[in-house]
C-alpha cells in the first residue's frame, strides 16, 4: 500500500471517529446561538446590494490602439441597438465576451469591493432599470444594466442562527478533538531503540 492511500484511509478512519464518538455528543444550546449573535453585530451587517447585468466586450491588457478602438466600435454598436429597443438580456447572449453571457450577462448581486472600480462606481450612479453608458475597465468595454438595489441592512436572527450553529459545533468538536490528542499523549508511552 502507498503512503497516498495509507494517508487517505488513515484520515478518513480519523474522520468517522469524530463523526461516531465526539461529534454527536456535542450539543449548541439556543442561548448561546442568541448569545453569538447579540454580541457579534458587526459579523451581521450586509452592505449595500447591486444586481447587475453586463454586457462585456474584451481587450487584452497588451491590446494595440487599433484593437482597442476595433473593441469601443463594436460595443458602440450594441449601445445603439440598446437604444434602438432591443433587449439587454439578448445582446448579452448573443455578443457579451464574459462567463455572465449564458445567464443574459446576470452577475448577480455583489456589494462594495467585489468589482473593479470603474464598474462599481457606474453601476452604484444608476438605478435600476438603467443602463450605463460604455465603461472601460481592465477587462474591456462594458454596458452595464442596474436590476436590482438593496439598502444596507443587518441579517435577521433568524437567517443566521442555523450557520451560527454549525460554526459555535465546529469549533467545539476541535477543542473536544485536541483535549482527546492531548489525553493520549499523557497516556502514550515513549519507547527509545
Amino acid at each position: 500500500m502507498g503512503y497516498f492511500t495509507f494517508k487517505i484511509r488513515q484520515d478518513m478512519a480519523i474522520q468517522q471517529f469524530v463523526e461516531k464518538k465526539i461529534a454527536p455528543k456535542i450539543t449548541i444550546p439556543a442561548g448561546e446561538v442568541r448569545s453569538y449573535y447579540d454580541s457579534h453585530p458587526d459579523y451581521f451587517k450586509r452592505s449595500e446590494q447591486i444586481r447587475a447585468s453586463h454586457i462585456l466586450i474584451k481587450v487584452a491588457p497588451q491590446a494595440t490602439p487599433q484593437q482597442k478602438e476595433e473593441a469601443r466600435r463594436e460595443i458602440g454598436k450594441i449601445q445603439q441597438r440598446l437604444k434602438g429597443g432591443e433587449d439587454f438580456g439578448s445582446l448579452a447572449r448573443q455578443f457579451s465576451q464574459g462567463p455572465s453571457s449564458v445567464r443574459d450577462g446576470d452577475l448577480g448581486y455583489f456589494g462594495r469591493g467585489r468589482m473593479v472600480k470603474p464598474f462599481e462606481d457606474a453601476a452604484d450612479a444608476l438605478s435600476p432599470g438603467e443602463v450605463s453608458d460604455i465603461v472601460e475597465t481592465q477587462f474591456g468595454y462594458h454596458l452595464i444594466k442596474v436590476v436590482d438595489k438593496q439598502p444596507a441592512s443587518i441579517i435577521a436572527y433568524e437567517q443566521a442562527s442555523g450557520q451560527i450553529e454549525q460554526f459555535l459545533k465546529r469549533e467545539k468538536v476541535r477543542k473536544e478533538v485536541l483535549l482527546v490528542i492531548e489525553g493520549l499523549k499523557r497516556g502514550a508511552k515513549i519507547v527509545r531503540f
